[in-house]
């Protein structure tokens, strides 16, 4: 089977991406790569998930959603209460 990859994009701030980047690289480092991407429209969160299973794409690619997701609701509801 050849293997599957995904990419997920999240765009804003620089201090929000690299904490969005904090809280998932302690689940599994080496299920997927990552990188913060600047240019003229801003910063970008870049992850790359590969697996050669699309089960085991999707459930990585889950993880990380519901994590930044988490994360990024946090982030928020912290920013409204300043």
């Amino acid at each position: 089977m050849e293997d599957a990859t995904a990419r997920v994009v999240w765009t804003g701030s620089r201090d929000v991406a690299e904490n969005l980047l904090e809280s998932i690289m302690p689940d599994d480092p080496g299920s997927f790569e990552s990188e913060i991407v600047e240019d003229d429209d801003g910063v970008s969160l870049v992850i790359v998930v590969s697996s050669s299973e699309l089960s085991e794409l999707r459930a990585t690619v889950d993880d990380i959603l519901a994590c930044l997701s988490a994360v990024e609701g946090s982030l928020e509801a912290l920013s409204e209460d300043l």
